[in-house]
């Protein structure tokens, strides 16, 4: 490997952002520490998608500042919502899980046989063994985002970030990503991921950022995502107890 992996650490200094000239990061600041597991949650327009570009470099920022210590910007690994992945391209699954390889073949290189062993040992281990070759505007949508999840585990990147990886998924397909979610973990791998579910950050994220304009917190999930909190952001507040993903007010994004 070309360098240690699992040192990278993101902190955010009075950040704003605006998306199509609108602010929607308002001064954020906060620190996302290397090898933490992270959920990024709020209200539609509250800027979580925003906050994932602005850390890719897509988005600049308009005041403040994110260092990214640890890591090359090459090595992040990025998940956009799925909306924004176009799954009628002509390409095969096993072509489509190839591209995670792109910083050792280079953009326009070939698959080595190694690599090749790895695209094989990558669908299998998201259940996807001996699909390769068909082709993945074939998939239903648990498929094409095991897909997706295939390619991030063959960039092997100390700083993955999630945009909805659950969404419009079914139990099973969610789960067996929230396993491989949990994995990186484990490894040490510094996660950022916007969701909705707040019962699967309950059960996964140990650190929550609650983004919104009238309430933003940081920190750990138990501290954050309390009846007080949820209800100053925008949300209709469910009892924790009755388990039902918390409903937003106004509607989900």
């Amino acid at each position: 490997m070309e360098m240690p992996l699992f040192r990278a650490a993101i902190k955010i200094s009075d950040l704003t952002v605006a998306y199509n000239r609108v602010p929607a990061v308002h001064h954020l600041s906060g620190t996302f520490a290397a090898g933490s597991l992270t959920a990024v949650v709020g209200p539609n327009g509250a800027g979580k998608s925003t906050l994932l570009k602005a850390i890719t470099g897509t988005l600049k920022a308009d005041e403040g500042t994110i260092e990214i210590s640890g890591i090359a910007p090459r090595h992040i690994a990025y998940l956009p919502q799925r909306a924004q992945i176009d799954q009628t391209f002509p390409i095969s699954i096993n072509d489509a899980v190839a591209l995670g390889l792109w910083r050792q073949a280079g953009i326009l290189g070939g698959v080595p046989a190694t690599g090749q062993e790895s695209v094989a040992e990558a669908l299998a281990a998201l259940g996807l063994e001996g699909l390769g070759e068909r082709p993945i505007g074939s998939l239903s949508v648990g498929q094409f985002q095991r897909v997706l999840f295939a390619r991030l585990l063959l960039q092997d990147s100390a700083l993955i970030l999630l945009d909805e990886p659950f969404a419009g998924l079914d139990m099973p397909t969610a789960s067996d990503l929230m396993r491989q979610i949990a994995v990186w973990h484990k490894e040490g791998r510094t996660i950022v991921a916007v969701l909705h579910d707040l019962t699967q950050v309950n059960q996964l994220f140990p650190q929550t950022l609650l983004l919104s304009r009238g309430k933003t917190m940081w920190g750990a999930t138990e501290t954050v995502l309390t009846s007080t909190n949820l209800a100053a952001a925008g949300y209709a507040v469910v009892p924790w107890e009755t388990a039902a993903p918390v409903a937003m007010a106004g509607g989900q994004r």
